[in-house]
Order: structure tokens, then C-alpha cells, then sequence
């Protein structure tokens, strides 16, 4: 994946880094040797890459990707066993970016396996290449999936789509899972990157906290059933948006981008 003009690195960890374009940080998970697992030492470091992608007022949007050729194999399995082994501690990365406030855009360059999948599904969008490979693999250890695995899978493909990946083993490719909804789209590996990007600075040009507050109305949203009541959770919102100086400022940035004077 070649590396796009204009984005200097500002932080690495030895296991991830951090760089920026513009309004948009672009988290790059960096251990390759380890197939970019998500270790308690990868965990940690996302974690605190994350959230001081979240804590900083320039930042609005952020692209998870991964060092290839595989975009995570998921958990390790090995500190599994070990006896200060804690699951909500393996969770914490995924987590962070799923919690950051921030628009996401998960660029999937290869196999995204058990928890790596739970770490593209935490972000709002996954745009993959034809080498992506989607696999929960938990069932196949005799482990049941975790992290809001099957709630995420059912969210995007459906219950039909989320058995048959849990538990008839299915996978899907990087075109299979853009048609299925898991993907938002595929496209060429060389493409892949400036992609995600393009879609992050949409997101990253908008006002970030009606952007913040349109993605919490948005997973809110999922525990309704009613358009009376989905009217009622837009409604606050809403009524915010408009009594902000941002809204106010509207009527004259149109008049100028049509070329008209009040």
C-alpha cells in the first residue's frame, strides 16, 4: 500500500503508528512478524493511540488499517490462558475505536480473523481490497466470540449472514463482503488506502460535534422500532443543531457558494 503525499508520521509505538493528513489521523497497526494479533502489548498501544487521536480538537476522522499482508489474526490466544488474562483487557482496543466519538473508516488490506474483524466492525465503515478475507474463527477453538461479535455481525449482514459465519465457518472475500454489507466497498489494493481517506476527510470537514452527536443518535437509533419514536430521538438533536452559531452561518454560505448576495 503506497503511502499518499502530504501525511508525516507523529507517533509509533513498535506496534502502532500514528500519522496525519490534514483533519484525518491514520492508525496503522504495525507488527507484522505477529500477523498484527491483537496482543495485550498491540491492545495497549491502540488504546492509548486512540484515544489520544479522540482527545485532540484538530482530529476529525480517523482510517484504521494495518501493515500487511494480514490486517489482524485476532486475539492471542496464548495469553488466553495465562492467569492475569483479562477478556475486557483485549477488548480495550477495538473498544476505544468503536467509543472515540470520531468517524471511522477501517481500510482492510488481508485477513481480518476473530477479534481483527471485531476491530474493522468497530469503525463506521470497512472499505477492503480483494485480498481482505472476513473468518470469526472463534467456534473453530472452542472459544464463543466476544466483544459484541455476533451483534455487529447481525447488525451488518443480517441473522442469516451472522450463522453463517459463526457457525457453519463461512467466509467471505474482500468482493463478497462489500456486496453481503459488510463491507462498505471493495476496491484495488492500490487504491485502497486513498479510498478510506477520501471518505475520512468528508467526515473530518464536517463540524465534529454535530458529527459526534449525528453517530450517538445513530446507534441509539438501534433499539427503536417506531417512526413516532424515532421522531422523538431526533427531535433533541435536532433543536441543538439549530441553535448553534454553525447553523446561523448557514443561510450566507449558500448564498456565496451560488454566487448571490442577501
Amino acid at each position: 500500500m503506497s503511502q499518499p503525499e502530504g501525511m508525516g508520521v507523529s507517533q509509533a509505538s513498535g506496534y502502532v503508528r500514528l500519522e496525519r493528513r490534514d483533519r484525518v489521523a491514520i492508525v496503522t497497526l504495525d507488527h507484522p512478524s505477529d500477523r498484527n494479533a491483537l496482543s495485550l502489548s498491540m491492545t495497549q498501544a491502540l488504546t492509548e493511540v486512540v484515544r489520544h487521536v479522540a482527545s485532540d480538537g484538530d482530529v476529525g476522522a480517523m482510517v484504521v488499517t494495518a501493515a500487511g499482508p494480514v490486517f489482524s489474526a485476532g486475539g492471542s490466544v496464548d495469553e488466553l490462558f495465562e492467569p492475569q488474562a483479562s477478556l475486557r483487557d483485549m477488548y480495550a482496543g477495538f473498544l476505544a475505536v468503536a467509543e472515540s466519538g470520531l468517524p471511522t473508516v477501517a481500510a482492510v488490506n488481508g485477513p481480518a480473523l476473530g477479534a481483527g474483524m471485531n476491530l474493522a466492525m468497530a469503525c463506521d465503515l470497512i472499505v477492503c481490497s480483494p485480498l481482505a478475507r472476513f473468518e470469526t474463527r472463534f467456534l473453530s477453538i472452542g472459544l464463543h466470540p466476544g466483544g459484541g461479535h455476533l451483534w455487529q455481525l447481525r447488525q451488518r449482514i443480517g441473522r442469516q449472514g451472522a450463522v453463517a459465519l459463526s457457525l457453519f465457518g463461512e467466509a467471505l472475500d474482500g468482493e463478497e463482503a462489500a456486496h453481503r454489507g459488510l463491507a462498505w466497498r471493495c476496491v484495488p489494493e492500490s487504491d485502497l488506502l486513498e479510498a478510506a481517506l477520501e471518505l475520512a476527510t468528508r467526515a473530518a470537514d464536517l463540524d465534529r460535534p454535530l458529527a459526534e452527536r449525528v453517530r450517538a443518535t445513530l446507534d441509539a437509533s438501534a433499539a427503536v422500532h417506531h417512526g413516532s419514536d424515532a421522531v422523538a430521538l431526533e427531535f433533541p438533536a435536532q433543536q441543538w443543531s439549530m441553535g448553534r452559531p454553525e447553523f446561523a452561518a448557514a443561510p450566507q454560505r449558500l448564498r456565496t457558494r451560488l454566487g448571490r448576495s442577501r
